[in-house]
């Protein structure tokens, strides 16, 4: 180990890696040489880290889970069909917290922070980032305002949340919905709509908002905005939607296609 070299550093993660190792074991081992070496230049055994500089191996980045069009669709309608025959607080709120979900691709914290003010007549919702208080205006579509107006009209005629300044408020002890219990009501409501209760949750609804904006031609930049991603490297992980768009574009328009044959 004395006389190793960065090359034969190399040699070995690529040995690795074809052995089948994952990325993320090959990056432990790699730390582990780095460690090592740092400690033999520090007792005076080498004058150099040869993997000081060598980055680590990546790891994948997994696809998030995502609903298709039709999914969502049917748990709207889902909502839409409940709130239509209970004609109450709770089934109202849960079809206006659905709309939400899918207009704005809001993180949850995001949503049940939202003051009841965000359910006024205007056309924009300002959500408050967690991190560092800054604030975004989030666009809310014509659909999911008016269904947030009504709720607003029927959850001022509850006594007991009337005077609430929260958009989503509650009988516990924070004043305001829980993560819990909205993630209890999206897979009873993904149960009621014969969907994989596994495959539902707030998360999956903001990845189907960013990946449904993509497929239909919303640029990445206008997506990372309205997610609130600092970093638009963040917000790459749906351009597999964009992939498969100009595969299909290629096909649909190229003059030397067979869809243009």
């Amino acid at each position: 180990m004395l006389e190793v070299n960065i090359d034969e550093v190399r040699d070995y993660l690529a040995h690795l890696e074809a052995q089948g190792l994952s990325r993320a074991t090959q990056a432990r081992r790699l730390s582990t040489l780095r460690q090592f070496f740092k400690f033999l230049c520090a007792e005076g055994m080498r004058v150099d880290n040869p993997v000081a500089n060598l980055d680590s191996p990546q790891k994948h980045r997994s696809l998030p889970k995502i609903l298709s069009q039709d999914d969502v669709n049917c748990l709207l309608q889902t909502a839409r069909d409940s709130y239509d025959r209970k004609k109450n607080l709770s089934s109202i709120r849960l079809l206006a917290l659905l709309e939400m979900l899918y207009a704005t691709g809001l993180r949850t914290r995001e949503l049940i922070d939202l003051a009841k003010s965000a359910g006024a007549s205007s056309w924009q919702c300002s959500v408050v980032k967690r991190k560092g208080g800054r604030e975004r205006i989030v666009p809310l579509s014509q659909q999911a305002k008016d269904t947030v107006c009504e709720y607003v009209l029927v959850l001022n005629q509850n006594p007991k949340f009337s005077e609430s300044r929260w958009l989503f408020p509650s009988r516990g002890a924070s004043g305001k919905l829980s993560r819990v219990r909205l993630f209890q009501q999206l897979k009873t409501l993904a149960i009621e709509a014969g969907i994989n209760p596994k495959n539902i949750s707030a998360h999956v609804l903001r990845h189907a908002f960013a990946t449904h904006l993509l497929a239909n031609g919303a640029d990445l930049r206008s997506v990372q905005k309205m997610l609130g991603h600092a970093d638009i490297s963040t917000t790459q992980i749906y351009t597999h939607v964009l992939d498969e768009r100009l595969k299909a574009l290629v096909v649909e328009k190229h003059p030397l296609s067979d869809g243009n044959g």
